[in-house]
């Protein structure tokens, strides 16, 4: 409990709430469903590390998990929440590290082993492990495990463990092989189920858009320009994919990561590492490698390709929208793939919104006012002041409006130079279609995340001043400091007139219709023009002096850790773009 307190944890999450008197209580087997990121490391890690003995030096309890990157976390995670008992020792075991090393750990005192399935199983072989004396089993995701061909591991490795201990099983799906793991591994297990079985987080909201299939890789880029705060992870089917839409994404100036199965454990932790400390913006990983993905702040989740299983989809789209933040779900597809998102709404119990990928006037406006914004909250470096004195006799002579728009328009010319110049991607409407998108008005607002909104709560807070009904507002997006919305036209002067002198958090709020409807509205004429001017370097941008190598690590200065240099090592740096 004081481990608890010193993290700053408060109210449990509802697995943890349901498990942990549970767990606490008579020993029982335990079959517990819940998405990824509602806190199932603790709903099983607090009740062990209670009915753990830090005095005994043998290995009491085993924890499986399908990937590396879930081992560390876990043992991260429990290690934190054992900070404050002594003499307890939690020992990762995984593939791509010393087994030599680790085998040492365990005969120091391994009182928890964190392991997953294939190294565990060669240590037990070598009579470097001994999991004689559990007492606890913990299979931690383990729809992945069998997913991944680890049943007959899983066999092998309990048939060396009591059969009197207590198994726990954690899964976010229950397939069939889960359902056979119960039946064969457990006795009469209690279950515990959060939300629907399969069912997806409800703070995140789910999204396509319908492309050729030529154009996935254009129209994630403009998903990437149209969301200027994007951190985001992006999932392919294939680790070739992966690495291929890691490279184009360098390439372009974007500050990009691969992750997957062919990288070496130090490219994997180089990669995440950068990742967690938000120095990529755009994580590209298959299905195996992003568990263990534990970053709470990850905005969206971007499907490159959807998945071949289903169910898949739940744990890729419960990377974002975790720790009660919102989050939202791209799905990139083409119209062949459509049948499948009503195959997936059946299963996560949500519905899916179809959107239109933003236009490239869109994409323009929207980095208009995110550089805006910047420039307006940026804090000015006192250390500037020595130069100020030559800065002024440079724009000597030159008037306010001129100076705004020479500035906007050094970072704004790569954006309109680069989409003036593209087509559009979205599949020709239908009549049906063109007539209701004719009667779409989209706005402009001007709070957003940095007021504490997500898409819900400015819903909530646009119903709240307009009167309007929850289906009269629409494809509501909030940005870093500004946010747009859609509602029909004959609506848009009761908009204006409602927020008009509204304000929030001691701020005035401020309504306008967009200079580009996304839906196709007709009020392009009456928006704003943009300013044709500036070299063509959209491609461009800063280079900094951590770059990612073509085989997705992470090296300094160009270098792998190593210190030799890879061929085809990218200086990385910041994208083209206003970030």
């Amino acid at each position: 409990m004081e481990a608890v307190d010193a993290l700053g944890f408060v109210q449990p999450t509802g697995v943890q709430l349901e498990t942990i008197p549970l767990l606490l209580g008579p020993e029982t087997d335990l079959v517990a469903l819940a998405q990824t990121g509602t806190g199932k490391t603790a709903a099983f890690g607090l009740p062990l590390l209670e009915k753990t003995d830090s005095a005994s030096r043998k290995s009491q309890a085993l924890i499986l998990a399908p990937t590396r990157e879930l081992c560390l976390q876990i043992t991260s995670e429990l290690q934190a929440y054992a900070k404050f008992i002594k003499g307890l020792s939690i020992v990762a075991v995984y593939g791509g590290a010393s087994i030599q090393q680790q085998a040492k750990a365990l005969k120091n005192g391994g009182q928890i082993i964190v392991a997953t399935p294939g190294r565990m199983k060669d240590m037990i072989s070598r009579k470097l492990a001994d999991i004689s004396s559990i007492g606890y089993c913990v299979l931690d995701e383990a729809d992945e495990m069998l997913n991944m061909g680890f049943y007959e591991d899983l066999v092998d490795i309990l048939s060396h463990a009591p059969k009197d201990k207590s198994t726990w099983l954690f899964s976010a799906t229950m397939p069939n092989a889960v359902a056979r793991i119960a039946r064969d591994f457990m006795h009469q297990p209690a279950e515990v189920t959060v939300g629907t079985r399969n069912e997806a987080i409800a703070s995140v909201q789910h999204e396509y858009y319908t492309v050729a299939g030529r154009d996935r890789y254009p129209a994630l880029r403009r998903l990437a320009d149209a969301n200027p705060g994007l951190f985001s992870v992006i999932f392919c089917r294939t680790k070739r994919d992966t690495q291929k839409v890691a490279e184009k994404l360098i390439e372009d100036g974007y500050n990009a990561g691969a992750l997957h199965g062919d990288l070496s454990q130090q490219q994997r932790d180089l990669v995440m590492n950068a990742f967690r400390k938000r120095q990529l913006q755009l994580l590209v990983a298959t299905d195996v490698a992003a568990r263990g993905i534990d970053v709470d702040d990850v905005t969206h989740v971007i499907h490159y390709q959807l998945p071949d299983e289903t169910e898949t989809y739940t744990h890729r789209s419960g990377r974002t929208g975790r720790a009660g933040k919102s989050g939202v779900s791209m799905v990139i597809l083409t119209r062949s793939e459509q049948r499948r998102i009503r195959a997936i709404e059946k299963i996560i119990g949500r519905p899916f919104e179809q959107k239109k990928l933003p236009d490239g006037m869109e994409i323009c406006e929207i980095q208009l006012y995110h550089l805006a914004n910047k420039i307006r909250s940026v804090e000015v470096n006192p250390s500037i002041e020595a130069y100020l004195p030559a800065i002024e006799d440079v724009f000597k002579g030159m008037d306010r409006d001129t100076l705004i728009r020479k500035m906007i328009s050094v970072e704004f010319s790569r954006f309109y130079d680069f989409y003036s110049k593209t087509r559009d991607l979205n599949p020709a409407a239908g009549a049906a279609e063109s007539a209701r998108d004719s009667g779409t008005t989209r706005f402009f607002i001007n709070i957003g995340e940095m007021d504490g909104l997500d898409w819900m709560q400015l819903k909530d807070l646009l119903k709240a001043a307009t009167g309007l009904g929850r289906d009269d507002i629409y494809k509501v997006e909030t940005k870093d400091s500004f946010s747009f919305f859609n509602t029909d036209s004959s609506m848009a002067p009761l908009v204006m007139e409602s927020i008009q002198g509204v304000t929030y958090e001691g701020r005035e709020v401020r309504v306008e219709i967009s200079s580009s409807p996304q839906d196709g509205g007709s009020n392009r004429k009456g928006g704003k023009k943009f300013r044709k001017g500036g070299k063509k370097s959209y491609k461009g941008g800063g280079q900094g002096k951590g770059g990612y190598s073509k085989k997705g690590g992470y090296p300094k200065k160009g270098k792998p850790a190593g210190g030799k240099k890879k061929k085809g090592a990218k200086k990385g740096g910041k994208r083209a773009g206003f970030y």
